[in-house]
């Protein structure tokens, strides 16, 4: 008897010791030489359809939406746990419109049915989109990769020692520095020249000044994703399913128990069918929604967390009320200003940035391309003919009408690049709410652009930056007429041609810039909020008044982190992986 207390002493300290290993060495993030990184090791990526309708597996953890955060995510959880990623789009790899930088107006503006990319129309009359593709928002961006500044780290709350490891994991796989443009160098030098110094050079880190960021794109131009980091994970531990559309969460309610637990998904595959995913009987196991900031908020609407007379309106029953969630969304508002050039520009995506105290942000895009093996594709509303029309009012003799218009327009407005600036941290907020409860349709979302003061004034402040950088001998060589710069009226009246969206234009739309500011906003895709800390997630992000749900992505977030999100998101990703791996394993050996 005693020799066998001893044993299962022994046994259970060995377990002890192997976990605590383990948990130091997810502490350290470094060790042993690792083999060089290769998408060799990607897990097979199948179709929906191919979970098994009798055989009934369970998982420790079902990450619903595999984008920008939910990759890296769910490979580092796969490290040590079974984990299923349940993704609504199609691969990335093999479509030429998201693997090329040369597609990239494309591949966004292509609206057909199984694009990469599902557009939606906020009821602010904007064109924006949302990724629906293995890889998230890292397939149909420009590619620009920038951390957030450390006061945002400090801000969220996060372990600063595991952020500055937790970016370079995501750095070491997809990252490069680009080749610099002539496009991104005038903009570069104007910048400086026009005071948003100092120069800070090729650098990752949000600093005040002009620098020069990463970008996801290499030196052919090919856009290495999000979903490649799927490859640092345990293909053993990992399933990945394509065209899986979680209609909503599962939830043990049963009577006695203090909260709904979250216990599994229902998904349908590509041919509509249902299934469900169920989580093992661990109180650690989790469901992890990483589906984007309209994604997220609106499947727990789906799944009856909301507000519930919101709810009861689409006879959705309540598994919790929640005020909070889907509202204090956010997005960056762009508005961008067309500079015609004496001959046609190099594509270029955004590769330099000026990063002003005012809290504007500079860029600049350049150039038009298209591959010859290109995906042909349907541009619906996104298309040129139909985009200053409302949808309801839109025709056949309405597009024909205007491309025969087109051809009087100036030759310049085919013939140049774009300088924008975007306003960081707008303090004008909206709210999103169900328009139906298809999960495969856009809720309805309302941003509210400039219904703060303060953000047109800073919209004012960043245009006559631009002007600022119009007047430098920078780009002064560029000008059709190698004159001394452009006149701001005579780009501001193109441009206002150039920003397409569905707001009606004002006759003073180009007289006031706070009225062209309104009339000619755009989005660069930095929409967040829907699921804030401290209202619907708590600091670990697990879901408030429920258990065994989380909520890991761009719609915790109250302001978007540095010049782009991307970098953050991935890093978001490994980052909470890590935490939670650190925390199970820690729990497991007592310390």
């Amino acid at each position: 008897m005693a020799s066998s207390s001893k044993g299962a002493a022994a046994s259970s300290l060995c377990i002890k010791l192997v976990a605590c290993l383990c948990f130091l060495g997810l502490s350290q993030g470094r060790g042993t030489a690792k083999p060089p990184f290769t998408l060799r090791n990607l897990p097979p990526l199948e179709k929906a359809s191919s979970f098994p309708a009798m055989r009934h597996d369970s998982y420790d953890y079902i990450v619903v939406g595999g984008g920008t955060a939910g990759c890296p995510l769910a490979a580092t959880l796969s490290l040590k746990y079974k984990v299923l990623v349940l993704e609504r789009g199609g691969s990335p790899y093999g479509n030429r419109n998201v693997s090329y930088m040369e597609n990239f107006h494309i591949g966004l503006s292509n609206t057909a049915p199984d694009s990469s990319s599902q557009a939606f129309v906020s009821t602010d009359g904007v064109i924006n989109a949302r990724a629906r593709v293995l890889g998230g928002g890292t397939c149909i961006n420009a590619g620009f990769y920038s951390r957030a500044s450390s006061s945002f780290v400090q801000d969220v709350g996060w372990e600063e020692d595991l952020v500055n490891e937790s970016y370079p994991w995501v750095e070491d796989k997809v990252v490069q520095w680009p080749k610099i443009a002539p496009w991104q160098a005038a903009l570069r030098d104007g910048l400086v020249e026009a005071g948003v110094s100092p120069f800070n050079g090729y650098t990752y880190d949000h600093v005040s000044g002009t620098k020069v960021g990463g970008t996801i794109f290499d030196a052919n131009g090919h856009r290495h994703t999000a979903a490649d980091l799927l490859a640092a994970g345990d293909r053993n531990n990992l399933r990945v399913l394509l065209h899986a559309s979680v209609h909503k969460i599962v939830f043990d309610s049963q009577q006695g128990r203090l909260r709904p637990r979250a216990i599994g998904v229902q998904f349908a595959d590509e041919d509509g069918r249902l299934h469900q995913a169920l989580l093992n009987n661990n109180r650690d196991s989790e469901i992890i929604i990483s589906s984007g900031a309209i994604g997220s908020p609106q499947l727990l609407l789906l799944s009856g967390i909301g507000p519930k007379n919101d709810l009861k309106n689409h006879n959705i029953p309540v598994v919790l009320h929640n005020k909070y969630v889907g509202k204090g969304m956010a997005d960056n508002p762009m508005n961008s200003i067309f500079i015609p050039t004496k001959s046609p520009p190099r594509q270029s995506l955004i590769e330099t940035v000026g990063i002003t105290e005012a809290g504007v942000f500079i860029e600049a895009s350049s150039g038009f391309g298209q591959s010859e093996d290109s995906i042909h594709c349907h541009h619906g509303i996104m298309s040129a003919e139909l985009s200053t029309v409302p949808p309801k009012q839109r025709s056949l003799e309405l597009a024909r009408e205007y491309a025969h218009n087109k051809l009087s327009l100036p030759k310049e407005v085919f013939q140049g690049g774009f300088i924008l600036e975007k306003i960081d941290g707008p303090l004008s907020t909206g709210h999103l709410v169900l328009a139906d409860t298809d999960v495969k349709n856009n809720p309805a979302v309302t941003f509210n652009y400039f219904s703060h003061p303060q953000d047109l004034s800073r919209c004012v402040y960043g245009i006559k930056t631009i002007e600022k950088i119009l007047k430098t001998n920078s780009f002064a060589h560029l000008t059709p007429d190698d004159d001394a710069g452009y006149e701001i009226e005579r780009v501001l009246n193109m441009s206002v041609r150039a920003n397409v969206n569905l707001i009606p234009k004002h006759t003073n739309t180009t007289e006031s810039l706070e009225q062209f500011c309104k009339d000619t906003v755009i989005t660069i895709w930095h929409y967040h909020g829907g699921c804030h800390v401290g209202k619907v997630v708590d600091q670990q992000h697990r879901v408030l008044g429920v258990s065994g749900l989380r909520v890991v992505d761009g719609s915790t977030f109250s302001r978007s982190p540095g010049t782009n999100p991307q970098a953050t998101v991935m890093m978001m990703g490994r980052y909470f992986g890590v935490k939670i791996l650190r925390q199970r394993l820690g729990r497991a050996a007592g310390v």
